[in-house]
């Protein structure tokens, strides 16, 4: 039996569970009714996806997403006046191939409430990093996925009337191919626990074990690498790169 989400280049070191699989031109959304939000959102960068083939600025034209039903979805409502941004999970600047790529990053069902100095600082600069990552001539591929955490136990804040919940923190976990076959370490991982809000911390600081975003996401990342090299991976928390 095919599994259709394998057919998807972002998917192909594997898909995390959701309860509804958005599949956009150049990324895809795994969502939660519960959360009226992004479970996670995944991409792949590489030289056919990184060219800004048309010269224009981003869109700015956030909606609602109409694939979601309804009563499991947010509205730009849910936004104003909050005090929160609609953060990107995959960002515009990632996705300028063309008008209709652009336009689907600001999708309601790619946002997550994120404080304005956490969306506009550290997410941006992890954003802008990943991008120099891609660009280094060592890697052919870099894929990402990144979501939303919540405290169990805490109390939440809610937005809006359809209640999105607003995250604790915010995951990004870096997987990145590279370009020339060798014995050991063809693939290298990076990822990111950071707290949604204001911080003078550098990105290095928020690097953590993958195991420790499985654990606190409660998902299975890059679930079809198989091994003991693919088990080492996951539990050893990678050293930052050069953002120059």
């Amino acid at each position: 039996m095919i599994e259709i989400p394998s057919l998807r280049p972002e998917s192909r070191y594997g898909i995390p569970t959701s309860d509804l699989l958005l599949f956009n031109r150049q990324y895809v959304v795994g969502y939660s009714y519960l959360f009226r939000q992004p479970r996670w959102a995944m991409q792949v960068i590489d030289e056919s996806t990184m060219p800004m083939k048309d010269n224009f600025d981003r869109l700015d034209n956030f909606r609602e997403d109409l694939r979601i039903p309804e009563k499991f979805r947010s509205s730009l409502g849910d936004y104003k006046g909050s005090g929160f941004d609609r953060g990107h999970l995959i960002n515009s600047t990632d996705r300028k191939g063309s008008r209709i790529i652009n336009s689907e990053t600001f999708l309601l069902s790619n946002m997550s409430p994120q404080k304005p100095d956490f969306n506009r600082d550290i997410w941006l600069g992890l954003e802008k990093a990943v991008r120099v990552l891609a660009e280094k001539v060592e890697f052919a591929e870099v894929y990402t996925i990144c979501g939303p955490l919540f405290a169990i136990g805490d109390p939440i804040e809610v937005i809006g009337a359809n209640h999105v919940v607003v995250p604790d923190a915010f995951f990004k976990s870096v997987l990145a191919e590279r370009a020339k076959a060798r014995s050991t370490n063809q693939l290298a991982m990076w990822s990111f626990i950071i707290p949604n809000g204001k911080t003078k911390k550098s990105l290095k600081e928020f690097l953590v074990p993958t195991v420790e975003v499985e654990r606190r996401a409660g998902l299975q990342l890059w679930d079809k690498l198989r091994g003991e090299k693919s088990d080492a991976l996951k539990t050893k928390k990678g050293r930052m790169w050069s953002v120059r």
